[in-house]
């Protein structure tokens, strides 16, 4: 069932949001200062192209203690990511799921695109595991 739901998925707005993650990715690894950015946009990209059987959680609640990601720069980070790519990738998780709530077989995307617009307005200190 996840395999189907992630091949619809990408068409569904999963494949071009993704692309859209790698983008941002590869435009803050420009910079050496956005390379941790970076990172995190090739990660979360990974899971925009898929994101059936797997989801985004607090880092502290899987590692069970505090980084420089969940704690006081984390936030700073979060700040600074919500300026620059935050708030773009969060609108283009909107209007896919916009689009994906016109349909009934598309309420289940449109949800997961939810998900991701949050994730994408403050991705530090987050990890992705699967369920």
């Amino acid at each position: 069932m996840r395999t189907i739901g992630n091949i619809l998925w990408l068409i569904l707005g999963g494949f071009v949001m993704g692309l859209g993650w790698w983008l941002a990715g590869a435009l803050a690894f420009i910079t050496i200062v956005g390379i941790p950015w970076g990172r995190a946009c090739f990660v979360i990209g990974q899971f925009a192209f898929l994101p059936f059987g797997r989801e985004a959680v607090d880092r502290a609640s899987v590692t069970g203690q505090q980084d420089i990601g969940t704690g006081p720069l984390g936030l700073l980070g979060n700040i600074i990511w919500f300026v620059f790519a935050g708030v773009w990738l969060a609108m283009g998780h909107l209007v896919s799921a916009l689009a994906c709530f016109i349909t009934v077989i598309g309420i289940p995307f449109g949800i997961q695109h939810l998900k991701l617009a949050v994730l994408a307005l403050m991705p530090i200190g987050k990890t992705i595991v699967t369920r």
